[in-house]
């Protein structure tokens, strides 16, 4: 018998979705399946049910939220025989469109039942891991204000965007090591990617995977107005790597570093994170997660 538990994040997305411990039990009969249902209740709540159900010898956590959501069930999930599975019920869903997960729930629910599991590799900033994506500069801008806004919407998202652009300042000189190169920048944006997928269809790495073993990092220079929007612009047709001044790289590990005592504001998977030190360490973890996926 399957010991299957799912964690529901039960305000991820528009907070309507059908998702409920009744509608799952018409999937998973009692003769194959043990069905736990738990929910979230607040930031980091997902990472405590799963340490629980690890403990009660979970063979299959599903993860059913956003990107952060995701983030929480799988970071305590590294380098364990548990699967990983998803249910998408969040906004962007980055990692779930990168596993070709259906955002349909009925759908995910087959894609679970069916058990095809691969192992994909995982990012590390410092001692917190992320699976789709980490950056530093305006991503992580417009997150703060994306989550200030207290709504989980493509409008909602659209608005931290303009507030980003209008209120980003930078960090000033940020020294980086990468492939053995030594960088100074003033940088609009620092993105370490492991998918190819940030959520709503928008990508800065499209050629990244989840299962090469690298991190595909985008770096791209401060810049005006005018320009940032012509930069985005190129975005929608993935054109953006043209832009002058944009490098473009893949790795193992980069470090980066302010000379002053500031510390980074970040955005791991969706979430914003400020790191309460001047350096940054980002890595990959090959081969980490076993996760259900199309």
């Amino acid at each position: 018998m399957t010991n299957i538990h799912f964690i529901i994040n039960p305000i991820a997305g528009s907070a309507k979705s059908i998702l409920n411990e009744g509608l799952l039990l018409k999937y998973f009969d009692k003769e194959s399946y043990h069905i736990v249902v738990k929910y979230s209740d607040f930031k980091k709540h997902a990472i405590q049910l799963t340490l629980e159900s690890i403990e009660n010898q979970a063979h299959i956590i599903v993860a059913c939220g956003g990107d952060g959501t995701i983030n929480e069930v799988a970071s305590c999930l590294i380098h364990t025989p548990i699967i990983l599975g998803v249910i998408p019920t969040g906004s962007g869903n980055g990692l779930a469109a990168t596993l070709n997960i259906p955002k349909n729930i009925i759908n995910a629910i087959a894609i679970i039942k069916q058990q095809k599991t691969k192992l994909i590799d995982a990012g590390k900033l410092n001692d917190k891991m992320f699976f789709s994506n980490s950056g530093i500069g305006f991503d992580a801008q417009v997150v703060k204000h994306y989550e200030s806004s207290g709504q989980r919407k493509l409008p909602s998202y659209i608005k931290a965007c303009l507030r980003a652009l209008k209120s980003f300042k930078g960090k000033g000189n940020i020294r980086a090591h990468i492939n053995g190169e030594e960088l100074h920048l003033d940088p609009f944006l620092i993105f370490a990617s492991n998918s190819n997928e940030m959520g709503y269809n928008v990508s800065l790495t499209p050629r990244a995977s989840i299962q090469d073993g690298v991190l595909d990092v985008l770096m791209v220079p401060k810049m005006n107005m005018i320009k940032t929007l012509c930069f985005g612009f190129l975005i929608l047709f993935k054109k953006h790597h043209l832009f002058p001044g944009v490098k473009a790289y893949t790795t193992t590990k980069m470090t980066l570093s302010l000379s002053s005592q500031n510390v980074f504001e970040t955005q791991i998977d969706g979430e914003f994170f400020e790191t309460h030190t001047n350096i940054i360490n980002i890595s990959i973890l090959e081969n980490a997660l076993h996760v259900i996926a199309s």
